[in-house]
Parts: structure tokens; sequence; C-alpha cells
């Protein structure tokens, strides 16, 4: 064989190794962002499952407490905010602002023994419970697609193909900035 066969030869070589490193690359960060789609729409599907329960637990206490209407108005105000979110931060604001209403909503049920009895309200309060769990999985879950997305596309090589066909970090679904505090609970 002749020496330029050989050196094209080894030069069509390291072109194909190269695309294939680009394209398994840019294969591998499409499906992280799909995955954080999905569990972004997981995440979705939850919040949107607990704002369907929200007006039920209202009307439950609604039937029992009729002078309490600024924590039902803060309620349903903080529901209507997270069903209209579009952006990850307004969806974790509203999300974070419901919680907050949800936990003052209980401190106020504790002053009402017929309601904290109501089967009604008890059975509402354990599928409340159950969607607060799943969306704290939901949560999580969308937090570690977003974290494993955001290492490939800040590392090398996957920062340069990034920047060349234009992925961008994502933002993660935060705590509220309180939820580290205990609840001041006040019966007077």
């Amino acid at each position: 064989m002749k020496k330029s066969s050989i050196i094209l030869i080894c030069v069509i070589v390291v072109i194909a190794i190269i695309a294939i490193v680009v394209i398994s690359s840019y294969n591998g960060m499409v499906s992280k962002r799909e995955l954080i789609n999905t569990t972004l729409g997981n995440l979705d599907v939850t919040l949107q499952r607990r704002a369907d329960l929200i007006p039920n637990l209202v009307n439950t206490v609604k039937g029992y407490t009729s002078h309490e209407s600024e924590i039902i108005d803060k309620i349903t105000e903080a529901r209507t905010k997270l069903v209209n979110a579009s952006t990850i931060e307004e969806k974790s604001n509203a999300n974070d602002e419901l919680t907050d209403s949800l936990k003052a909503l209980m401190i106020v049920v504790e002053n009402y023994p017929d309601l904290k009895s109501s089967s009604n309200f008890i059975q509402l309060s354990d599928e409340l419970s159950g969607t607060e769990n799943r969306i704290a999985t939901a949560r999580r879950d969308f937090n570690t697609a977003v974290q494993d997305y955001n290492t490939t596309i800040i590392t090398f090589p996957g920062n340069i193909l990034a920047g060349m066909f234009g992925f961008e970090k994502e933002s993660y679904f935060e705590a509220d900035k309180g939820s580290t505090e205990v609840p001041n609970v006040s019966f007077e």
C-alpha cells in the first residue's frame, strides 16, 4: 500500500471517530432534555391533581367555618396562580404560595373539632397528603434529570457541542425559601 493511501485511511478513521463522538454526545443531550420534559410533565400532572383536590377541601372547610374567608381566598388565589403558571419559576413560586396557604388552613382546622372529625375532610386530607408525597417525588425526579442534563452540557466536550447546538442550562424546581423554618402555630 502506498503511504498516501494509509494517510487517507487514517484521516477517514479519525473523522469517523469524531463524527461518532459528536453524534453520540448530541443524541445524549437530546435524550436528557427529553427526560427533563417527561419529568416536568409528571410534576405538572401531580401539581394539577393537587390543584383539583383544593376546591373540594376548601368547600368542606367552608361548610364548617363561615368566618375564615381570608385563608380560603388565599388558597383560591394561590391555586389559580399554580394552574396558570407556565415557567418552572412561576410553578415553583405558586406551589410554595399554595403550600404556605394550606399550612395556614391546617392551623385553622385545629380550631374546629367537628371539621377535623368529618369523614369527607379526613378523606380529602389523606388524598392531599398522598399527593404532597407524589409532588416531592416528582420534584426530586425532575431536579435529578436537570442536574444530569446540566452536568452534561457544562462538562467537556459537551459544553462545546451544547454551545454549537444551542443547548442551555435548565432551572431547578426549588424549595420554598422558608421551608426550613419551623411554622408558628398559635391558637390565640
